[in-house]
Order: C-alpha cells, then structure tokens, then sequence
C-alpha cells in the first residue's frame, strides 16, 4: 500500500520521503544500528575499566546492572516524548540529544583522573565509573528501541498497528554486536579504535534517526490513518496494577538468572568478553524467539524439556568438581536459554495494545533492573556463598502459566508462607549450619533421587513439580555444602572459604573451587602446632614453586633482596621468606588480607613475614607505581579458576621486568584445569625479551591433599638469560617454552581465551 503524507515540518521542509514502503526498512535499519552500538558499547568499556578492578567478575556483573539501570531510564524518557510530545516534537527533542551527545560526550574512554578504587564500595565507585564515562551516550541509544516503534506505529505503513515484529531486528542487532566483538572487533581493533568505530557508528545512527523521523505522520492525518488510530485504539485496553506487576516478575526472574549464570561461568573460566557474552547472547536470542506470533508447537516442546534438564542441573550439584567444565557449561546454557524463553514467551502473550507499548517496554526493563540489582548487588550482602544460583535456577518455574496458575488459586498468605519455609534450608546450607553430614546418608540419598526423578515427570503437575525441584535443589545444596566448612565470606572480589580437614590436623583457603593456600594447624595427636608453620599447598618443598625461589636466591648468592609477591591468599608463601629479606605483598581484596592477618585462622603471613608490607590494589598498578630493583617478583593472582588477563599480557610482563633488578626473576602460577597458559606467558615475556621456563608438577608426587596438604602446581619461570634462573634451564624437570608459530600475543588490546582453551583439550 502506498501512502502520500506532508513531511514533518522542521524536519524535511517541502521535500521528503512520502512513500510508506520505505518505512519498513528504513526503521529495521535504524533499530538494527541502534541495538548493535547499544551491546556494542559494553563489553568494550567494562574490558577498559576491568583491570582496575583486578579482572574479577564482579565488574561486568555490576556493568549489567548499570546498563539495564541506564536502559530504564532510556524507556522511562521514551515513554515520555510519546505520551506528551506530538511525535515532530518529540522527533525533534530526541535529536538534539543526539548532537549533544556527539558533540560533548564522544569519544568514549576511562581516564586515569578515576585513581585507585577505594578498599570498600567498589560496586558504588564502579557505577559512578560508567555514569560519567558512558552514561549519557547509551541513555540517547537506549530510548530507540521503543521510540522507534513508537513512531512506526504513526507512519500509516500497513503493519504500523503491530509494531512488536521490530523488537526482532533489535535484537539481532544486539547479537551481532555480543558476537562480533570477542571474536571480529577485539581481535582487530585497539580500545582507542573500537571507540572511535562506536563514535562513527554513533553519527550514522544520528543520520539514520532522522531519516525515520520523516515518515511521522502530521497531526492532520487522513483518514486511513485516522482509522488505523482508531482500531488502535479500541486495542488498547486498560492497563491494570495486576498487568504491570505481571511485566515486572515475568522479566525480573530472567534478567536475575542472567547474572547468577555468567558469575557462575566467569568464575569458573575467565572474566573476559568472550564468557560474558554468551549467555547474553542467548538471552537476546530467547527475545528474537518468543516475540513473535505462533510457536506454540515449540513451546509445549519446552515446557517438557525444562523439567528434565532442571533436574540434570540439581543432580550435578553435588558433583560439580567431578563433571567436565565443558558438560556443566552446555547443560547450564541449555537450560537458561530454554527457562528465559518460556519466560519472555509468557511476557510476550501479556504485551497490551500498542497504545500502551513504551510503558509495555519501560515496566519490562524495570523487572531487569530489579532482577539483576537482586542477583549482582544484594545477594552478595545477603548470602555467604553463590546461593542465588540455585535458587533462581527453581525460580524460573514461577514463570511458567501452570504453575502460577496453580499458585494463583491459593490463598496468597499460605503461599507465600510456603515459600518462605523453603527457603530456610537453603539459607541454613548457605551459612553451613546444614552440610553434607546433617542427616543420615541413606536418607538423603533416598529424598534427593526420588525428588529428582518427580521433577522430570512433573510437566504436566505443576504442584508436583515446584515441590519436588525445590526439595531436590535443598538436598543437593545441603549435600554439596562440605561438613569441614569452619568459615565462608563474601567480597565484592569473590566468596573465601575455609576448611578444616577431615583429620583435623590441616586448614586451606578455597574460592570456588581453586586452592588459594593451606596450614598445617594440629599434630597427629590433635594438639595445635607453634613456632613457624611449613609452607603447604602449591608452595610446599620439594615443588615447583619452592625450586624456583631456591634458584632465585642461589643466583643472589644465597639472600633475595627485595621480593613482590602479587596476590596473598592466606599467606603461605611468605614461608618461604628467609630473615633479612624484605618481601612486600600486593592484594587486590581487603577480605583477603584480614583473612591471612587473622591469627585464629592462619599463622603463615604473621609469623613468616611479621613485618611483611601489604599494598592493597590491583596488582598490575599498584606494582607500577613501585621504585622497583626487585630480585624475585611472583605472580600468584586468581580470580577464581584464573589469572586475570591483564596480569599476563605484554605490556604486564614489560612492566614486570622494568621492575626487576639486574638478573632478577619472574615466577608466575599458571595452573589451570581449563587452560594451557604456558604459551600466554611465554609469548609475553618473548616480546619483552626474555625467556621462559615451566613446570607441570605431577599429581602423584603430591598424594592425597587432605592428608598431605600438597598440591600440584604448574610455574613459569622468566628471567633475562638462562643464568639469571640457575640450574633450573638445565633441569629435565623444566622445559624450555616454545611459542607456536600461530599463537598471538596478548595484549591490553587483544586476548584470544579460545586459544588456550582449545590447546588445554589438545585441538
């Protein structure tokens, strides 16, 4: 159909675009770019901010918040020039923020101004971080999505009375983005490019804007517009508290399960790009799937299939350390994407009529800002450990129609007593009160597999099924909550952990499950150990770590000078420090260092180094601003599973070596069960001109950890020349590293994680 319309005035003048054909794809355009520069632009600012922060995945959790806080605010103000301004106006308002932003808040970029994060607030100094820095170029692109769709409705095209069908090309355009920057943008282009690609991208939009703007219909519109208005609004039927709040839960539970799942996987392997996006990406794609009409045959496909791979995520709970990362990681996508689609499908068929659409939109994102505030900010002050994990995991079935039909006919007192009596087990296993030893063995084994097996054949019950998957979820978080748990903290950084062993006589700090130290702390006989404890863990004699810093000190004639150690844990290492060496420790997390000072739970860092100074901060940075003439430098820093990327890139070990005296050593912890990093390190030093040494200790040197409190440790050693590490470049047990020919070398531009990933498996 074809519709002659009166440009908008101040906007084209006399000329125009009149024909309503070219609306359709001149909006899909705009909506595509505009979604793109939108998930564009956070991973590229959350990767500049993140080494201040120690690479932790904490920061693109509060990034998240962040991001859906400004997105809100983006609605709230579409919603606003809709409902107040004629949409000329409200054409003409939107793009002078446009300019403004164009022209005062480009490029992007973080500037040293900030200084160090302070030792507590981080989440609220990190907020204030991307506020000033890129809050107001991503509130201007946030309000497109609904504005867009907004004005297509007032553009007479034959499909303006239903415009939801563009939410689609949002986000496809926001997959792009997600999925082109780990693997296309970061891989070609430094952070001052990628800022200046988003600026110019940002200016295209501005264009594109205005090219939509001349399709708005004039206020004296004809009458097949005046009749679309009207059937318009006969569809646009009150909106009532009960819908609203209705948008609100069926958005909060998935945006939630969004950051509960990404701490968990960049815990597990590193807090790059590359892990954030992906199941950001699948949440993007559950809204290009359940925003549409039919899929009904799909959807009773999933409403069977939830159940059981509900019940496959809560049997592998209490085996999580045992199951291959990769099998955890598919089963734990698979399910978030099918729950947040079953989800976003209910949201989908409670969408009012489009009168209603930019308060649709804003009370939607509502429900992700609270969602992702619960998981990212609050849970860390209410929960010990990750315990939102598990419980949204069961949360997503309050989504589903039957079963909040079923809740609905109860009286709402006893349902949410109900509910609140569940959650006492969980907050029991959470504080360790209930473990793994609380109930005869038998018994609970017995509770736990006849709970699973009632929630893969409970679709169709939804009682059934809430009853049994959340007894099941109770068992196996009793269950995987180990009897030996003297003490559990939570960080902005990460949730510490200290366990006795079963035989009493050791302690050992763990976050997530990397060892991060242990002490021997009792005799055979159960009396407390005094004088100097003996390093235990990775750093026990005989070890890979031990030999390196033996070599370090021979090369010194028998005494290190001054010595850095980067990252504390509980302190063992500092046993290795011998009377009139100075060792200095750099910690990013406060928690860490009241953890190691605490003589009633570790002794190491006390009684080894009591004078030992401790500089709290990023490693990286706060090494920096040191004079340097270090004899041994030691990179022992783990977020979780992994060294920070930033701690190994080039410019990281140029920096290192600057603060090396003349023949000094470099001794990095590159263990890791998911990564082979040997060649990380070793190309980094390559380009700074040294050379690279490591060794990968073997697990039966070691024996039984809980009876010998050894661990075994892979260590690569850099140091200038091969004198400067002793005999260790004679040794058999250490290998030259060799850099394949097709590895890349990090930088602070570039890190490729699937590089070390795919060798670590052999490919």
């Amino acid at each position: 159909m074809t519709t002659t319309m009166t440009a908008p005035s101040g906007l084209s003048g006399r000329a125009g675009i009149r024909d309503t054909r070219l609306a359709l794809p001149v909006y899909t355009l705009t909506i595509f770019l505009s979604a793109f520069l939108l998930f564009g632009v956070q991973p590229m600012f959350t990767k500049m901010v993140m080494p201040t922060l120690g690479g932790t995945p904490a920061v693109w959790s509060v990034a998240m918040v962040f991001f859906q806080t400004v997105l809100l605010a983006g609605y709230a103000y579409a919603h606003g020039l809709t409902r107040w301004l004629d949409p000329r106006a409200a054409a003409l308002v939107h793009l002078a923020l446009m300019v403004v932003v164009l022209i005062a808040g480009l490029p992007i970029a973080f500037g040293d101004d900030w200084g160090t994060p302070p030792e507590h607030g981080q989440a609220l100094w990190l907020i204030g971080v991307f506020t000033v820095s890129v809050g107001l170029p991503f509130f201007a692109v946030s309000a497109n999505g609904p504005l867009l769709q907004a004005w297509f409705a007032r553009t007479g095209h034959p499909h303006a009375d239903d415009p939801y069908f563009l939410y689609g090309a949002s986000n496809i355009g926001s997959l792009l983005a997600l999925l082109s920057y780990p693997l296309v943008i970061e891989q070609t282009l430094p952070l001052a490019g990628q800022s200046s690609l988003w600026s110019a991208g940002f200016g295209a939009l501005l264009v594109s804007i205005a090219a939509a703007a001349l399709f708005l219909r004039p206020e004296t519109a004809p009458a097949a517009a005046q009749q679309a208005a009207a059937a318009s609004a006969e569809s646009a039927a009150p909106v009532s508290l009960k819908d609203r709040l209705g948008w609100i839960g069926l958005s909060l539970v998935p945006s939630a399960l969004l950051v509960a799942t990404t701490t968990h996987i960049t815990n597990e392997v590193a807090a790059v790009p590359l892990m954030w996006v992906a199941p950001l990406a699948l949440y993007l794609v559950t809204f290009s799937v359940a925003f549409r009409e039919g899929g009904e045959r799909l959807h009773r496909v999933l409403l069977r299939a939830q159940p059981v791979l509900l019940a496959a995520i809560i049997a592998s709970l209490p085996f999580i350390r045992s199951v291959p990362f990769y099998a955890l990681l598919a089963l734990n996508l698979v399910f978030f994407t099918v729950s947040v689609i079953l989800c976003h499908r209910e949201l989908y068929a409670r969408r009012p009529g489009v009168a209603h659409l930019t308060q649709f939109y804003f009370f939607m994102s509502l429900g992700g800002v609270i969602g992702g505030a619960l998981a990212s900010l609050a849970a860390p002050l209410l929960f010990e450990g990750l315990l939102e994990f598990p419980l949204l995991v069961v949360a997503v079935l309050l989504c589903r129609a039957d079963v909040r039909g079923w809740l609905g006919k109860a009286n709402p007192l006893w349902v949410a007593a109900g509910l609140a009596v569940a959650l006492v087990p969980f907050l029991l296993a959470d504080r360790g009160v209930l473990n793994q030893d609380s109930f005869p063995g038998q018994a609970v084994i017995t509770v736990f597999i006849v709970a699973v097996v009632l929630t893969i054949f409970s679709h169709a019950r939804p009682a059934r099924l809430l009853t049994a998957a959340i007894t099941a979820m109770a068992v196996a978080v009793m269950v995987a909550t180990p009897a030996q748990m003297a003490m559990r903290t939570r960080s902005f950084f990460a949730v510490h952990s200290i366990f006795q062993t079963p035989n009493g006589q050791g302690r050992f700090l763990q976050h997530g499950n990397v060892l991060h130290g242990a002490e021997r702390v009792a005799d055979a006989a159960g009396s407390p150990l005094t004088g100097r404890p003996e390093p235990a863990s990775y750093f026990h004699f005989g070890g890979a770590y031990h030999q390196a810093i033996e070599q370090a000190r021979q090369v010194r004639g028998g005494k290190l000078g001054k010595v850095a150690v980067v990252g504390l844990g509980m302190g063992s290492l500092a046993c290795h420090a011998q009377p009139g060496e100075t060792w200095n420790f750099f910690e990013i997390d406060p928690e860490v260092v009241r953890i190691a000072r605490d003589r009633q739970v570790f002794r190491s860092f006390s009684e080894c180094t009591p004078g030992a100074r401790t500089i709290v901060g990023d490693g990286r940075l706060t090494l920096a601003d040191e004079p340097g003439g270090y004899d041994l430098i030691m990179l022992d820093a783990f977020s979780s599973s992994s060294p920070p990327v930033h701690l190994m890139t080039k410019e990281a070990v140029a920096m290192y070596a600057s603060k090396l005296a003349p023949g000094g050593m470099l001794i990095f912890n590159i263990s890791n069960r998911n990564m082979k990093l040997s060649h990380v390190v070793a190309a980094s030093a390559r380009d700074a001109g040294l050379a690279t040494w490591h060794r990968n200790d073997d697990p039966k040197t070691t024996g039984d950890f809980m009876e010998t409190l050894k661990a075994p440790v892979e260590v690569a050693v850099v140091a200038r020349r091969p004198a400067d590490v002793g005999n260790i470049a004679e040794d058999p047990a250490w290998t030259k590293t060799r850099v394949p020919a097709d590895f890349r070398t990090w930088t602070d531009d570039f890190s490729n994680i699937l590089d070390p990933l795919r060798r670590k498996l052999g490919w």
